[in-house]
């Protein structure tokens, strides 16, 4: 008000005063200029209001985010619960790859299928339920299993891979084509009350980063390594492990935080305690150190059930 009126007194004569704010403003019939957006926009300003409200987002943030693209390994207990909040966070393409079908048992976990469901492909199903959240993130739907043949297909033009594979083979094989592509793998698993999320980044930064391999240079005994179908899953243990692999995902796509490159949280849900472990990488790692040539794509059902 004061400086309003040092200009009224200077000779200005077309003086406004910002003092009361807006509501004055207005009741003192004050030129008001309201901007006009398109409804693309506003669903942009509303959809994602509380990401533009955070200084490590913001706009350009969610720009960032709306042309990130995405490949989800599986959309069955963590690939679900993972999509779902990336497609709810506004990653602009979701490239999700399954090759089986909605199964009764898998509803107790699996948040993107429904009952009438059962019988489809489970990347149709979750193409309907992301689509349903948010038409603005593309969803492509490939209702493939993952093998050596067409990992790099499937791999190609992502900014990222989150891996919700339920299967030793497919994590090596993951694994082996990002340390060559450089895309970082954000990995989890779920077995029985436990579950384990890291980020593995040793494609972009060699001799710095682990990779899964410097992790477990051997798959355990097939004996050791029951499946869920085989050792049964707390039905919410899924939902844990994947948002936190969605966290990550979008901590990367951001370029924001401390990702879990270089370690191991480990998720016990019978005493809800989590233990963080440090990974080293291996300097002579088979995939990933940084003097070795890429040794090239191996049987991973041979390797996984004999070690060789």
């Amino acid at each position: 008000m004061q400086a309003a009126l040092a200009l009224q007194a200077a000779g200005y004569v077309r003086v406004a005063s910002v003092a009361g704010g807006t509501t004055r403003w207005i009741a003192e019939e004050l030129p008001v200029v309201r901007p006009e957006l398109d409804a693309d926009r506003l669903d942009f300003n509303e959809r994602y209001s509380r990401h533009l409200l955070l200084p490590e987002v913001g706009e350009a943030g969610q720009l960032k985010l709306q042309a990130s693209r995405v490949l989800v390994i599986g959309a069955g207990g963590l690939g679900s619960p993972a999509a779902f909040y990336l497609a709810a966070a506004g990653v602009g393409q979701l490239r999700i790859a399954d090759d089986d079908v909605v199964d009764r048992s898998n509803l107790q976990r699996q948040i993107l299928h429904t009952d009438a469901r059962i019988g489809q492909p489970k990347v149709a199903s979750a193409q309907a339920t992301l689509s349903a959240l948010n038409p603005r993130t593309r969803v492509e739907a490939v209702a493939e299993r993952v093998t050596s043949a067409n990992v790099e297909r499937l791999l190609d033009g992502v900014d990222l891979v989150l891996d919700g594979a339920d299967n030793f083979p497919v994590r090596y094989l993951l694994n082996d084509a990002c340390v060559k592509l450089g895309i970082p793998l954000v990995y989890g698993a779920v077995q029985r009350f436990e579950g384990q999320v890291s980020v593995f980044d040793a494609g972009r930064q060699r001799g710095r980063a682990p990779c899964y391999r410097c992790l477990f240079p051997e798959p355990p005994a097939p004996e050791f390594a029951p499946n869920c179908s085989e050792a049964g899953v707390l039905g919410v243990l899924p939902g844990v492990i994947g948002l936190l692999q969605a966290t990550e995902a979008v901590k990367l796509l951001l370029g924001i935080g401390e990702p879990l490159s270089g370690r191991l949280l480990q998720f016990d849900a019978l005493s809800m305690r989590f233990r963080e472990l440090r990974l080293r990488p291996d300097p002579d790692c088979v995939v990933c150190a940084p003097h070795r040539p890429f040794p090239g794509y191996i049987d991973y059902a041979q390797f996984c059930a004999t070690g060789l």
